[in-house]
């Protein structure tokens, strides 16, 4: 069952992607981040700054807004980044082959509600937010992520 686990502020870039890299270093193989809001609300900046975390090095990492998927190789493992916008059926997922990655992959997923019935329910849901002058982030997920969220939650 999903709960609210916490919410919090981002006031700078720099908190945000301080967020996005606590985050980054909870995650492994079979993990999936649902990230939730407007255009705008900081689903990329997250996902951005998460991988970059991960890869450990400069790399362009673009929105995968047309082509919809975009790898990257870490030594934890491989990261897929999604933007789920275009998909007009949780059936095209499938042909992407999101449900293997699920299980052999990190995944970072934009637009989730494409997924329907698809969603792993051990996902970690972010649900952002913009303001005028901040943005904030509010976490769902079941309640072993609440464990693993810790130091995260401040």
């Amino acid at each position: 069952m999903e709960h609210a686990l916490f919410s919090r502020r981002l006031r700078t870039e720099d908190e945000s992607r301080s967020f996005a890299q606590k985050i980054a270093d909870l995650l492994g193989v079979g993990d999936v981040v649902l990230l939730e809001g407007d255009i705008g609300a900081g689903k990329t900046f997250f996902a951005r700054a998460a991988i970059l975390h991960l890869l450990g090095y400069p790399e362009d990492v673009p929105s995968p807004t047309f082509t919809i998927v975009q790898s990257y190789s870490t030594k934890i493992g491989e990261i897929w980044h999604c933007d789920l916008y275009r998909l007009t059926s949780p059936d095209e997922a499938i042909e992407l082959g999101l449900d293997e990655a699920f299980e052999e992959a990190i995944c970072l997923i934009e637009w989730p509600d494409r997924l329907g019935d698809l969603c792993p329910e051990t996902a970690l849901r972010l649900h952002f937010t913009a303001g005028e002058t901040e943005h904030k982030v509010v976490a769902f997920g079941s309640s072993t992520w609440l464990n693993r969220l810790e130091n995260v939650i401040e």
